[in-house]
């Protein structure tokens, strides 16, 4: 198959707490491997790209140590590897498990990022996710936050339990929704003229391409945990789970 002509399916918006799938190998190069589809969230969007392992048919096991995608077609998500046996080659069939503590800090923080830039009235500039800790990058020439307030305002939209949607949308509606909902985003990537949104009901909507919660409480209880100024017209709002 040429690497043109590759495709690879993503599971992960669509089922985004599902924490293991099987699935053909189209493509190996050096340490990395393209599959048919995959669950492993690729690096974007702040988001850092999944860990896990893959189970070959003959007990072979093989650690995801990172997820990308094609920087030329960006369409094919590479599996990056610590090791390629062999006999990992094309056609093989695998059984792949994510590093599911991990991915499930990433869909806590991405959703929460969304609340602070939700109750932070400037526009974003920069974003960051891992494990532990997250931060957003606002244009905000004046220091008027607060660590108290944040992480008070943060808690409280946390503990309303609010369900939290995808859909999907033309771009050529966006400007519209911009203006209408204060959006921080005002080029956002389309994919065949279409958005993908994330909606924190009645608090919240984006285009987002990354995995989230279904529910606002399943966050847990956060707190800000610096405020930096990083230039002139830059602050940076670093968050951490309790």
């Amino acid at each position: 198959m040429s690497v043109h002509t590759m495709e690879t399916l993503t599971l992960f918006n669509n089922e985004p707490y599902r924490r293991a799938f099987s699935a053909m190998v189209i493509a190996v190069v050096d340490n990395a491997v393209v599959l048919e589809h995959t669950l492993f969230y690729p690096t974007g969007g702040g988001q850092p790209g999944d860990t896990g392992h893959f189970t070959l048919a003959d007990g072979t096991r093989i650690e995801v140590i990172g997820t990308v995608r094609d920087p030329l077609l960006p369409s094919i998500i590479w599996h990056q590897v610590q090791h390629c046996p062999p006999h990992l080659c094309t056609g093989a069939m695998i059984n792949a498990q994510l590093d599911w503590e991990r991915r499930y800090q990433h869909m806590k923080m991405h959703t929460c990022l969304h609340l602070l830039g939700a109750i932070i009235d400037a526009p974003v500039t920069g974003c960051s996710i891992s494990a532990d800790k997250g931060r957003l990058d606002f244009d905000l020439p004046e220091m008027t936050l607060d660590k108290d307030s944040v992480t008070r305002d943060l808690n409280a939209l946390i503990e309303q339990a609010i369900p939290v949607t995808t859909l999907s949308m033309p771009a050529s509606e966006y400007p519209a929704l911009l203006e209408t909902t204060g959006s921080k985003t005002d080029k956002p990537p389309a994919i065949q003229g279409e958005l993908r949104m994330v909606e924190v009901i009645g608090i919240d909507i984006q285009p987002c391409g990354g995995t989230h919660v279904q529910n606002t409480r399943e966050i847990g209880r956060v707190f800000c945990d610096k405020i930096e100024k990083k230039s002139r017209t830059n602050r940076r709002v670093i968050l951490r789970f309790e």
